[in-house]
């Protein structure tokens, strides 16, 4: 190669110079920068990024991509103990065989003629989901269940015609820094105070501030710190009586066991699907759902995409496509009530082949283990001198506070010392909910076994009486 500077890629061919003239050509331009002259000037990057050295072989690319990886400290090489929004769980062989097929895994948006079974997978998952909440109506996978949730509130106020919503304090911070940009500027935020003790809804408070301006509650459940809320039914009922909605966050793997929020009053049902069958990616792996009543009032407010069945004009065939498309931005573009981009579809079709393989009575099983393990971790935990788990009084599932403050000991320096024993600690909460003071919070799931709990108690006793 005689000038490194005009290397040409051998991956992408379109980067030869006789094949960039000969487009430019076709399309009518002399400057690749004439495609870019509805961006003001101002906003145009000038000059060049300050990027390393192209590698111009693949097996460099690998080699330099490797060395980066091998800095990771995975949860196949340490046992983790962390969640807090993206939990380990077990992904059964049949998720990754399924959604690595060609034609599912570039599932992202399309047409049925270009669908190859996406369209009809999608509308199994949707069944399954709502049967899993017990609800009739649910969407092909938002880009997480921040973004979930979000959209539910603004759905409310649609619905409602109001501006102010009513959020939960024990609120993953994350998710409500989402919903809040998500809502500016015209929908207000309105905190709702938890319980010290329970670490449930303060129902007082709660009282005090809906009002006829609300459009809805919004709260969790598990909340942020694992707790059950257990006053479902009287939160939708002070929510109804000021004809605001009630719109609930849920993990869907707790629902084997734990009644689904339509029971308790919920008219929309959110949350995210990373937990069904699904690997955590570098905090990734997630997508949103939304899950309302068969109802026109809802279903128009949708801004995604639904999918439902239909006869064919072929006897005996079914087609599976778009219902009421016209209602999407897709359709109506920037004259849409709200515009929705990135979808997770990949992620929707490995959670219905997740459902379909555990079926009621698995959901159910794995419910039931969680709470088991978790409760032996919280016994065990709260046995070491100094350490009370879990820190509230509520029911929990897979998650719990644990409080190291009685130990003159800060959860960083509990976590640095675990992660030499090859332990990830829980999630510090001492910046996000400083009145908690030294906290972490645990998360337990069907992956961790007895040694793995007693093995962390063990650890954490040697390390608290240094």
């Amino acid at each position: 190669m005689k000038d490194k500077d005009n290397f040409i890629y051998p991956y992408i061919p379109n980067s030869l110079p006789e094949f960039k003239q000969s487009m430019m050509r076709e399309i009518g331009i002399n400057e690749v920068d004439e495609l870019y002259q509805d961006i003001p000037k101002e906003l145009r990057f000038k000059g060049k990024m300050n990027l390393p050295k192209p590698l111009h072989s693949e097996m460099d690319l690998k080699r330099h991509m490797e060395e980066i990886l091998s800095k990771n400290r995975t949860c196949e090489e340490n046992v983790s103990f962390l969640g807090a929004g993206c939990w380990r769980h077990y992904v059964p062989a049949i998720c990754d065989e399924i959604n690595s097929r060609a034609e599912f895994l570039t599932a992202y948006a399309g047409e049925p003629y270009e669908d190859h079974g996406r369209f009809q997978a999608l509308f199994e998952y949707e069944s399954m989901m709502a049967e899993l909440v017990d609800m009739d109506v649910v969407n092909v996978p938002t880009y997480d269940g921040a973004q979930a949730a979000a959209t539910s509130l603004r759905m409310a106020s649609r619905i409602t015609r109001r501006k102010e919503v009513l959020i939960a304090g024990a609120i993953h911070p994350e998710r409500l820094l989402v919903i809040k940009n998500y809502l500016n500027p015209d929908i207000k935020v309105i905190s709702v105070n938890y319980d010290k003790v329970s670490g449930q809804v303060d129902l007082e408070d709660l009282k005090q501030k809906v009002s006829s301006k609300t459009a809805a509650i919004y709260f969790e459940n598990p909340t942020y710190f694992g707790c059950i809320e257990c006053q479902g039914e009287n939160i939708s009922r002070i929510a109804h009586k000021e004809g605001a909605l009630m719109v609930t966050f849920v993990d869907p793997i707790s629902l084997g066991v734990i009644a689904p929020p339509s029971h308790y009053g919920a008219d929309i049902v959110c949350g995210d699907i990373q937990p069904l069958g699904i690997h955590m990616n570098y905090g990734g792996g997630c997508g949103g759902f939304i899950a309302t009543r068969d109802e026109e009032k809802f279903v128009m407010e949708y801004p995604s995409r639904l999918f439902g069945i239909t006869r064919t004009v072929v006897e005996g065939e079914w087609g599976f496509g778009d219902v009421a498309y016209e209602r999407t931005s897709f359709a109506k573009r920037e004259e849409g009530k709200e515009f929705v981009g990135t979808a997770a579809a990949l992620w929707g079709i490995t959670a219905g082949v997740y459902l379909a393989l555990m079926g009621p009575q698995g959901m159910k099983d794995i419910g039931k283990t969680i709470m088991q393990k978790a409760q032996y971790a919280a016994r065990k935990l709260s046995a070491i001198n100094g350490v009370k788990a879990p820190l509230h009084d509520a029911p929990y599932f897979k998650e719990f506070v644990v409080d190291f403050n009685a130990t003159g000991i800060t959860v960083e320096e509990v976590n640095n010392a675990l992660l030499k024993e090859g332990i990830f600690g829980g999630k510090d909460l001492s910046r996000e909910f400083p009145s908690l003071g030294q906290s972490a919070l645990y998360c337990i799931t069907e992956v961790h076994s007895k040694n793995d709990i007693d093995h962390l108690v063990e650890t954490l006793n040697e390390i608290l009486t240094r």
